[in-house]
């Protein structure tokens, strides 16, 4: 039996490279998730850990040594996934081609910045280490549908939340007419804050009406503020159904092998984001 020829042979190494790294229903690309996964978590947790005093100054060194090892392996992945798809700059440039490269740059940039002048640049370059959490929303599948629910009921909620500002906006205004400065309601952006807090339910308790009229108007307040709670949990649950019914009815798990889209329909022969042939 002849050999392949040498751009047959790359290409079948190509696709088999693309197969583990961006598809999910091989046991090699499981296997890829996994471990995948497991490194985010526990680089995130080596970026936490140095962030403790006493820890960062007993085992600084080996959590260096840990940080490196898991910036070598994002790099190796980075590299791999621009190797093995067909548009590499629709990759670079994509949402999670950014996260991507921003999950391993901030480790190289530190080395640029040294001495105690630079040490707050240095600090930032290390938290947004932990940005790498976002690596792992492509890994959940809910994740999509949550998003697209949220997509459909945008209108909605942007209704919903004009409605709400508009009642803060009374209410603060109310307030402040009530109580006064000499309550410590001594603006109306100052006795909006107030019924963005008491509206939330939160209640920090740094301001609070002291008249019987102000107390009155509060309970109003929080009263609605448990009813008004009820409503974008509504709305974004009834989009989630809807969401999820579709996707059960006519979505799979195929990958676009140029923008790594997922979720095509069964029958769809391209890529809706990109155009590209399935």
């Amino acid at each position: 039996m002849s050999e392949l020829p040498p751009h047959e042979t790359r290409a079948e190494w190509r696709h088999k490279l693309y197969r583990i790294i961006y598809l999910a229903d091989t046991p090699a690309g499981k296997r890829f998730d996994l471990i995948l996964i497991l490194t985010i978590f526990l680089s995130i947790m080596t970026v936490m850990l140095n962030s403790v005093t006493h820890l960062g100054r007993d085992y600084g060194h080996y959590l260096s040594t840990a940080e490196w090892i898991f910036t070598g392996f994002f790099t190796i992945e980075y590299l791999l996934r621009i190797i093995c798809v067909r548009r590499p700059v629709k990759y670079i440039f994509s949402f999670f081609g950014i996260v991507d490269l921003l999950s391993i740059l901030p480790s190289y940039l530190s080395v640029l910045f040294v001495g105690t002048n630079d040490f707050l640049v240095i600090r930032v370059l290390r938290i947004l280490r932990i940005f790498r959490v976002l690596k792992l929303v492509k890994y959940i599948s809910a994740a999509n549908v949550l998003l697209r629910a949220l997509l459909a009921s945008r209108e909605k909620i942007i209704v919903f939340l004009f409605g709400i500002l508009t009642i803060i906006i009374l209410f603060g205004s109310l307030m402040y007419l009530i109580e006064g400065p000499e309550n410590g309601f001594t603006s109306i952006p100052r006795s909006i804050y107030w019924a963005i807090v008491t509206l939330t339910t939160v209640g920090y308790g740094d301001i609070s009406p002291k008249t019987d009229l102000g107390q009155a108007v509060a309970s109003v307040v929080m009263i609605m503020g448990y009813a008004i709670i009820a409503v974008p949990t509504g709305i974004i649950t009834a989009e989630l159904n809807r969401t999820i019914g579709e996707q059960q009815h006519r979505l799979n798990q195929r990958v676009c092998p140029t923008c790594s889209k997922q979720g095509h329909d069964r029958e769809a022969l391209y890529c809706d984001a990109c155009g590209e042939e399935l």
